[in-house]
């Protein structure tokens, strides 16, 4: 099954890619390593605000990780000049979670994203990944993803 066909099978449309927040690109390709930006989670087409450990729950910041994955796949088709096939490797996933002090469940969080990308990407979809705490991200985002990918 083609990428875009397991994409079509998980009921996914990519959305168009974000333009920079700031003074960076989206995406730098360097030899067939490409570098995507960190992504923030978007609910309803705006920034998804919130706190792991205060007003958000683990099952929500996964759902808002899975769609900063869905992002990040449609920044990485661009980026493949629409040809996912050209994936040879998701490298790795840092994963910034927006949480209180006492929050533990980073790692969970981050699960959204790299469970989507194995599903979509199969064994070329096994990454190595970090997932962070932090105290604040970007417009109040509480999740916020950036990946390295390997090209054919």
């Amino acid at each position: 099954m083609s990428i875009q066909q397991k994409l079509q099978a998980l009921n996914i449309t990519l959305p168009a890619v974000a333009t920079p927040a700031a003074a960076y690109v989206m995406y730098v390709q360097t030899g067939s390593t490409v570098y995507l930006s960190g992504h923030i989670a978007k609910k309803d087409g705006a920034v998804w605000v919130g706190q792991l450990g205060k007003d958000m729950t683990t099952e929500q910041g996964k759902q808002a990780a899975r769609g900063v994955a869905i992002d990040l796949i449609a920044t990485l088709q661009v980026a493949c000049g629409g040809d996912l096939s050209k994936v040879k490797r998701i490298v790795k996933l840092v994963g910034l979670i927006n949480s209180t002090a006492s929050f533990t469940e980073q790692h969970l969080v981050t699960n959204g994203a790299s469970e989507l990308i194995a599903e979509v990407f199969g064994e070329a979809g096994k990454h190595a990944r970090a997932a962070f705490g932090v105290a604040q991200l970007p417009l109040g985002s509480c999740v916020e993803i950036e990946m390295v990918v390997e090209l054919a």
